[in-house]
């Protein structure tokens, strides 16, 4: 039987399997569009299809005026979850394929804003109540690898010496630090792990192309009253990094 596939997707296929199987290591130059026109009896519209297929799944990448190379996909480490790492979105520990990085800062912008419907569900308040919405950019080497964004429902600290996560005098002491100065006790996190396509912004900031997959962590804290104090969005690119949960046992 003849291949059913569409000839773009047997070009990208076939030196997916080229590239997995090593026969084109990580820095060696594609096949041109004309040797693969010429392989393949393929137009240019079908080739550059493939090529564009290859580069969205983080295989390739461009070089003006070069061409197209195979990128490194191996990932660069791993970014621990563990307790701490929970209480903070910019607090995960490295375990890094380069011993040389490591987290040296973040850098991070704080507003008072109206609630987005989802995040406000994720609260349990009403859609536009007023919430401060914190971004950060987390980085290694002065690269960013980890991006955040986290809410915090201005009922709750609006006034107060902690309303400001990277000011005043209980800046950056992760949520449930901040919050235990104004009596609030923060006594569980919840996480939910997914995946989606970066933004364009998220791509620009990560050094990836819009579309790449990226791991998204869903956090949210909450009292013990199970009210919900703070949510973040946590994205990390799924192709670089592996994300790492310690998990304590009781035993006795």
């Amino acid at each position: 039987m003849g291949d059913s596939r569409p000839v773009y997707q047997r070009i990208a296929d076939d030196l997916r399997q080229r590239i997995d199987e090593g026969s084109l290591a990580v820095g060696d130059r594609i096949p041109s569009r004309s040797e693969l026109k010429r392989t393949y009896a393929a137009s240019d519209q079908t080739v550059d299809r493939a090529v564009r297929v290859l580069k969205a799944a983080g295989y390739a990448e461009g070089q003006f005026g070069r061409g197209v190379f195979v990128t490194d996909r191996a990932p660069l480490g791993s970014l621990l979850r563990s307790t701490g790492a929970v209480d903070s979105p910019f607090a995960a520990r490295i375990t890094a394929r380069d011993t040389a990085l490591t987290w040296l800062t973040w850098e991070a912008s704080s507003s008072e804003s109206a609630a987005p419907e989802p995040i406000a569900e994720r609260l349990g308040i009403g859609p536009g109540e007023p919430v401060l919405c914190t971004q950060y950019e987390y980085l290694a080497n002065r690269h960013p690898v980890q991006l955040a964004t986290s809410w915090e429902p201005l009922t709750i600290t609006e006034g107060t010496d902690v309303a400001h996560p990277e000011r005043g005098p209980y800046a950056r002491r992760g949520v449930r630090g901040r919050l235990a100065a104004i009596g609030v006790r923060v006594v569980r996190a919840r996480e939910l792990v997914g995946s989606r396509p970066a933004t364009t912004p998220e791509a620009e900031a990560l050094g990836c192309a819009a579309g790449s997959c990226v791991t998204v962590v869903e956090r949210t804290h909450f009292d013990g009253d199970d009210r919900a104090v703070e949510t973040s969005d946590i994205v990390v690119r799924a192709d670089r990094w592996r994300l790492e949960y310690d998990i304590p046992f009781i035993v006795g």
